[in-house]
């Protein structure tokens, strides 16, 4: 089996010296971390059969298996009649009956157009993005599929719900009142204002009604701390600061199995540090203290004229929200993406964070910051920030961005970068691992190593892992295998 060692090895070591302090399940990070590279390791990936037809698409560690389904690059129609689209991305996975997995799963598609599934049920009559609820086994055998919301944009990641329900995030803020975006394409057709986020209930059907409260921004993906009762969310806004948000809800959806719509949107901002700069590198263990500023206008609508292009550009629409917290003090991230919630921390990453201030104030051509990626921790009971790992180069972790726990507290990382893109695991002892590598090719034989991982999710019971690979063909994968040898 052909190994890839020098890059484990450089991660292992990495990890051993940039190990930080936190309470919670990553109290250990220091304690143990100068034993990163313990005999549990993995020691490299291989190359691995696809159970579904004995291709070879992903490398994994030694006694791991996969299954592939929902494989775009051929049509697809469910058994509902919708064609599914592709663009794979955020997903929550759910018990269902007889042992079988519920899948909500998002798919990132922007642009005016029409919607896949039932166009009568859809938000916008004009929008191609939602989510789709797949019923498999615990080995990636599709079992059922169907739209559960369509009409929406840009569906990139979210977040599960401990009452039931998938919550996803619309990473816009297209709408026929606000100008073209990075794309150049005219929303004039859009019916709709985007740039919210939506309740999908595991096994049904949404209601496709917006939690508006919730803001109106880049949403990528939300957490919800079961104590508090409150809901975090991330900011990924290309080319500007981006924020992290919290929304308390009226009623705690503990007791009302949904998130209402009369709730209060706040950002964070580090306590006696005005419009702190965090995505510049970070000292090791660096904590911050932190407040929350109101947003009082969470949702705006932008004056325009049916039919005409609206006056209001995509640039000011999409930082509007951010600049009412930014104006009282709020800090400035780098791209923040995924999020996961474990013992009262949120954990989300920042995909491009730890540059040089030098070259991270300011819109930039690749994006807020410059960096290879940074993971944060945020402590809900005590309220303190801190950076629980920042990459020191691409070879060590590569822009993560969607992120999910294992039932041993292991952070799961999908990489969103331009050459290869891994699942990396970082466990409590503060060690960064390999878990899988994208070795897709198309049908035509060219390779498809740049398309990110997305949508990681551990099925109920831990046994499996599944995961997308994104692309306008998505994919998804059942990944099973000996996850306690690795310490997941």
């Amino acid at each position: 089996m052909t190994q890839i060692d020098r890059r484990t090895f450089l991660r292992g070591s990495a990890a051993a010296a940039g190990a930080l302090v936190l309470g919670g399940p990553f109290q250990g990070f220091a304690a143990r971390a100068a034993n990163a590279m313990s005999p549990a390791a993995p020691v490299g990936l291989g190359p691995v059969k696809d159970h579904r037809d004995g291709i070879v698409r992903l490398w994994l560690p030694r006694g791991f298996q996969y299954r592939s389904f929902h494989d775009t690059e051929s049509p697809i129609t469910l058994p509902d009649g919708t064609s599914l689209p592709g663009r794979h991305d955020g997903m929550g996975s759910f018990r269902g009956a007889d042992g079988k997995v519920l899948l909500v799963r998002n798919h990132e598609i922007n642009g005016p157009g029409t919607p896949f599934g039932d166009v009568s049920k859809a938000y916008d009559g004009q929008a191609r993005g939602g989510t789709t609820t797949i019923e498999v086994t615990p080995k990636g055998k599709v079992v059922d599929a169907y739209t559960s919301l369509n009409g929406t944009q840009m569906n990139c990641s979210g977040g599960q719900m401990p009452w039931g329900s998938w919550v996803t995030c619309e990473e816009t803020v297209n709408g026929p009142d606000v100008g073209a975006d990075f794309t150049g394409v005219s929303n004039v057709p859009l019916q709709q204002p985007h740039g919210f986020v939506f309740e999908v209930p595991a096994g049904g059907q949404s209601s496709r009604e917006p939690i508006t409260s919730a803001g109106r921004f880049a949403h990528e993906a939300v957490s919800f701390d079961p104590v508090g009762g409150i809901l975090y969310l991330t900011e990924d806004n290309f080319g500007f600061p981006s924020g992290f948000y919290r929304y308390i809800p009226a009623r705690n959806p503990m007791e009302t199995g949904f998130l209402d719509n009369d709730g209060k949107l706040q950002m964070l901002a580090v306590a006696g540090r005005p419009n702190l700069d965090l995505a510049v590198t970070q000292a090791q263990g660096v904590t911050y203290d932190v407040e929350w500023v109101d947003i009082d206008d969470p949702a705006p609508s932008f004056s325009y004229t049916p039919g005409l292009p609206a006056p209001t550009d995509n640039n000011t629409a999409i930082a509007y929200v951010g600049n009412q917290g930014r104006a009282q003090g709020a800090a400035y991230f780098s791209r923040l993406e995924g999020s996961a919630y474990e013992d009262s921390v949120v954990y989300f990453t920042a995909t491009q964070g730890g540059g040089s201030a030098e070259t991270s104030v300011g819109p930039i051509a690749d994006g807020y910051g410059n960096g290879s990626g940074q993971v944060w921790a945020y402590r809900t009971q005590d309220e303190v920030l801190q950076c629980v790992f920042q990459s020191p180069g691409a070879a060590v972790l590569d822009f993560p961005d969607n992120v999910t726990t294992s039932p041993r507290g292991t952070l799961i990382l999908c990489e969103d970068s331009s050459g290869d893109n891994y699942l990396r695991g970082l466990t409590t002892e503060g060690q960064l691992f390999d878990v899988a590598l994208n070795r897709l090719f198309s049908q035509t034989g060219t390779p498809r190593f740049g398309e990110e991982f997305a949508g990681s999710t551990f099925s109920p019971d831990g046994s499996t892992l599944f995961v997308n690979i994104q692309a306008s063909a998505g994919i998804s994968f059942a990944i099973w295998g000996p996850w306690a040898r690795l310490g997941v």
